[in-house]
């Protein structure tokens, strides 16, 4: 935005204050980029199936002891030693490969 502001200024504003503050403008647009670029390097993403683990969902299936359960608008495969019925509520308890081994909510 803050480059096209100074395309902007470049343009209608007269000589040679224009220029000045196509200038300024330029180096704050530089500025903000790295700026940006320092705060946001060492930060991860959260991302993958293990960012699972810890979450509740919807058994959609009997899960005697595989079934399907979702979590968060997706569906996914589901392990529950003790058996649950569909419509129950689970927790992800971990993740082994892409099934989710879930236990029933308290």
């Amino acid at each position: 935005m803050i480059l096209v502001i100074a395309i902007v200024v470049l343009i209608f504003v007269p000589w040679p204050w224009g220029l000045i503050l196509f200038g300024v403008l330029l180096a704050g647009f530089f500025g903000e980029i790295a700026f940006w670029n320092t705060k946001l390097r060492d930060r991860r993403s959260d991302v993958g199936s293990q960012t699972l683990v810890g979450r509740t969902g919807q058994l959609l299936s009997d899960c005697r002891p595989d079934g399907q359960v979702r979590i968060g608008g997706e569906t996914w495969m589901a392990h529950c030693e003790a058996g649950a019925a569909a419509g129950q509520t689970v927790r992800v308890q971990a993740v082994q490969e892409l099934t989710l081994i879930v236990e029933l909510e308290h």
